[in-house]
Order: C-alpha cells, then structure tokens, then sequence
C-alpha cells in the first residue's frame, strides 16, 4: 500500500526520540557530521549500536572512508548543538568548542555521552544506509536528555536534575 510521505513523517513525529550528532572524518581528515535521531543499541554481547544515515548527506562519505564515527547523546540544554549539525556544509565546524574522541572524531562537550565506534556493516534502507557499529570506546556524564518529538525539541520536566560534579 503507498504511502503519502508527508503523513508518513507526521505518524513517525509520534515517536519521541534521544538526539544525537553523529561525526566522522573524510579520507583526507575533514570533519563531517550531523544531527540524528534515527540511533539505536543492538547489542550487548558484543556491543553494537546502529546510526541511519541518508545517502544524500555529505557525511556518509566519512563512514564510507574512514570507516569510523562517533556518537553524542545531547543534554537537554544541548540544543543549538543539534540545530548546529542539522545544516549542510562544512560551518558547523567553525567557532571551535569540540573535543577529540581517542579515535580523533569531534565530540560533543557537555554531551551525556559518547559513544566512538567502527563501521562492522553497512546495509541499504531506502533512502538511508544503516550502519552498524563495533564500540570502540565510551564515556557517560549524568544528566537529562535533549528530546524530539512531535517535529519539535522537548525537555523532560518531572525527572529531577542530577547534581553535576
């Protein structure tokens, strides 16, 4: 049965998601990345996540290339970050304020966690490769996350702050 897009992306609005960005590096060490919230865990044994990337983006390349990535789960204060990588183009790089992942891809600082991996598969989804990552490395910071739901950020208000170190 067809689907009208536009209702399809309504419907799929429905479901609250966590907001990552997602970073890689090009064959020549340029950075790219961007904003997602197609983001999974798989597995424990071994430990797997999976991203959905769209195959227009300028970032597959780097999955493509340098065959490593990195995720950061946004804090809820976090978002002009996401707003940040959810545009096209190498600008969102400028202006600094990005840290080194061990496997030298850019983090997010602040973020409630990062995630490094290595690309362990790719496969077609549509529009989207879904590729499928072996962690590499991680770090978690307590905190309350950037949420999306409805085609806009939400926050959640009855969990109470933990208190920062």
């Amino acid at each position: 049965m067809p689907t009208d897009p536009a209702h399809f992306r309504r419907v799929m609005a429905q479901f609250a998601t966590g907001v990552t960005v997602v970073t890689t590096r090009d064959v020549d060490g340029r950075d790219l990345g961007l904003t997602v919230n197609a983001f999974s865990s798989v597995s424990l044994d071994p430990p797997l996540i999976l991203v959905c990337i769209d195959n227009r983006s300028e970032t597959r390349a780097g999955f493509e290339s340098s065959g490593i990535f990195g995720v950061s789960f946004l804090e809820e204060s976090q978002e002009e970050w996401s707003r940040r990588f959810a545009t096209a183009g190498p600008e969102k790089f400028n202006g600094g304020g990005l840290v080194r992942g061990s496997s030298g891809v850019a983090l997010i600082p602040g973020a409630l966690a990062h995630v490094e991996c290595r690309v362990a598969a790719a496969y077609p989804g549509g529009d989207h490769t879904i590729y499928l990552g072996a962690i590499l490395g991680f770090s978690v910071t307590p905190g309350r996350p950037l949420l999306y739901h409805g085609s806009a950020y939400r926050h959640i208000e009855d969990v109470p702050k933990p208190k920062r170190r």
